[in-house]
């Protein structure tokens, strides 16, 4: 006999012309503050973030969502580049704090790019907010461009040679580019053979749909030349008030370097480093990665 799970509602919330598509794992208000999820990208989706709908069962409501240009939000194929700004992401994140009724109380959970976002978030001191995870992120691109060029200068002899020579030549779409490039997503994105269904779904929406991918990050991890390229929240850190937590992987993208910041300037915070990890240790280290979620989230409730 099979036992019911928690309830799941999914739908589109407006926001101004266009819709964001969300998905709500457990009961709206929860025994505990609902846990909504920032993913990467930017311009990917929830996919490879589901795992987490399994905090559910331990109280906390879990809300994902396809951030606008992506998944099941809204498409805006046609938009200039100046469209796509980390404000209109702030502003999509708030109208679905507002729309769900969640301001009494709420953790976030930001992954890579959606890290920042919650960071950038999380400093402006919303009155609602019980903490913050910051997974996986970068405190700028500036800091991150930096350690990528530490990362491709070890990578396997005459691999940066081709990356380069594409990436110089305007020629990233090539199959010779995107076999390099999987060289260090396998080192340092997912270290996991093969790859989980949910991480191959978000990657590929990302070269289905690469319109806010490309424009706002570049034509890939370590080739940032979109409009993000000089952003960051170093200078706002500081402010950020509630028990914050710190993950990252041993092999990470996020080097410890692009993490530090988060670290020395955050007054309550603590870091988790996994070792066996790259940039995804929910999945690469689910059982330990759920431990150290749900032991943090018992100071939020």
């Amino acid at each position: 006999m099979s036992v019911a799970g928690p309830p799941v509602t999914k739908g589109h919330l407006p926001f101004g012309r266009y819709r964001t598509w969300y998905r709500c794992t457990g009961e709206l208000p929860g025994e505990r503050p609902a846990l909504v999820a920032l993913h990467g990208g930017p311009g990917s989706t929830h996919d490879y973030l589901t795992g987490l709908a399994a905090l559910a069962s331990h109280g906390h409501p879990v809300i994902h969502y396809d951030q606008l240009g992506n998944g099941g939000s809204s498409h805006v194929p046609g938009a200039p580049p100046d469209f796509w700004t980390p404000r209109l992401f702030l502003d999509e994140l708030d109208n679905l704090l507002d729309r769900l009724g969640l301001r009494d109380g709420y953790v976030l959970f930001g992954q890579s790019w959606g890290g920042m976002l919650a960071a950038a978030h999380a400093a402006a001191r919303p009155p609602g907010l019980r903490g913050l995870v910051i997974a996986n992120a970068p405190a700028s691109y500036p800091l991150w461009l930096k350690e990528m060029a530490v990362l491709r200068a070890q990578l396997p002899p005459g691999v940066d040679d081709v990356l380069r020579a594409h990436e110089a030549a305007g020629t990233t779409d090539s199959r010779e580019y995107f076999e390099a490039m999987m060289v260090f997503y396998n080192r340092h994105v997912c270290r996991l053979d093969p790859w989980p269904g949910e991480f191959q779904a978000t990657f590929m929406e990302i070269y289905n749909n690469p319109t806010v991918y490309y424009t706002m990050n570049g034509p890939s991890e370590f080739h940032v030349v979109g409009t993000l390229r000089d952003w960051g929240v170093e200078d706002v850190a500081a402010d950020i008030a509630v028990p914050t937590l710190l993950i990252s992987g041993r092999h990470d993208e996020a080097t410890p370097e692009t993490v530090r910041p988060y670290f020395e300037l955050i007054p309550d915070v603590r870091w988790e480093i996994f070792e066996d990890s790259s940039h995804t240790p929910h999945l690469e280290e689910p059982e330990r990665f759920m431990q150290v979620l749900l032991d943090y989230l018992k100071e939020c409730s």
